[in-house]
């Protein structure tokens, strides 16, 4: 029941009303008997919303598109990963000092063998907040990066932290292979309501390839549809989500939530079924 103790959790982002995150958060708060509720702000203005977690006392916060670089300037104190990562989607706020972290790295390449990734040519799609926390730890794992994106600056920018190869977008559309044994879509690109769309054309994959997209909604994205049609082993962006989630929920409450509980109040939630 919500009272005057109830803590206040939140996500702020731009589109934000498909996250899914106040589904498993809220049932986590639930299971472990927090008193606690996390809510969905939707926002033009990401320096107004830190200013809302210090004056609302909101106790963590999660970040997702398109703020996960502009986020960290309106910050206290930055962990050492997400710093040199340059992209911050957990916010704990403690004593009136906000510290911003990065939970994406780990939770993408969980998914993902060791053996996967080293050595391999992995092409990451986007060059936002996102594809900084994939390219972070494919790098770590000993995967050769080349980043894919729409505008060259930041395209370029993401690949020169790394050493990595760099392919704009409008280029890509006119190419006819892609040389590359793991690619993952870190943009918006195929989530709902525009879940025709895809970041690549389907005739650019092959079945030796392994094809990973972090939307969730739908679960079945079209890149994912047509790299399945093609053959080849593909990776939702259910995991992602729920790893990167029990891990923002660890650095609040100091509890590991159950991924179990986690999954299920996401399947059996009905506008997530609507939406697969």
């Amino acid at each position: 029941m919500i009272n005057a103790e109830t803590e206040l959790y939140c996500i702020f982002g731009r589109p934000v009303g498909h996250s899914k995150s106040p589904v498993i958060h809220n049932a986590s708060f639930q299971s472990l008997g927090i008193n606690a509720v996390y809510l969905a702000f939707e926002t033009d203005d990401i320096k107004k919303g830190m200013d809302a977690v210090r004056s609302l006392n909101i106790r963590g916060a999660s970040v997702t598109i398109p703020f996960k670089e502009d986020v960290m300037a309106y910050l206290d104190e930055i962990d050492p990963e997400a710093e040199q990562i340059g992209a911050v989607n957990t916010i704990h706020h403690t004593n009136g000092r906000l510290t911003g972290y990065n939970t994406d790295s780990k939770a993408a390449i969980n998914p993902l063998n060791p053996d996967d990734i080293a050595g391999k040519q992995v092409c990451v799609i986007g060059a936002g907040g996102a594809a900084h926390a994939v390219a972070y730890g494919i790098a770590k794992q000993g995967g050769n990066l080349l980043i894919v994106n729409r505008s060259e600056e930041k395209g370029r920018g993401l690949a020169s932290k790394y050493n990595a190869g760099f392919i704009a977008q409008d280029r890509l559309v006119r190419m006819d292979r892609l040389d590359a044994d793991i690619i993952i879509n870190t943009t918006s690109v195929g989530m709902a309501p525009d879940s025709d769309l895809s970041p690549l054309a389907g005739r650019l994959l092959n079945p030796e390839m392994i094809v990973m997209d972090v939307v969730y909604t739908p679960l079945n994205t079209r890149l994912l549809a047509d790299a399945r049609a093609t053959g080849c082993r593909t990776v939702d962006g259910l995991s992602m989500f729920i790893h990167q989630g029990a891990a923002q929920f660890k650095i609040w409450t100091g509890k590991d939530p159950d991924l179990e509980i986690m999954r299920n109040a996401l399947l059996n939630e009905d506008r997530y079924n609507e939406d697969r």
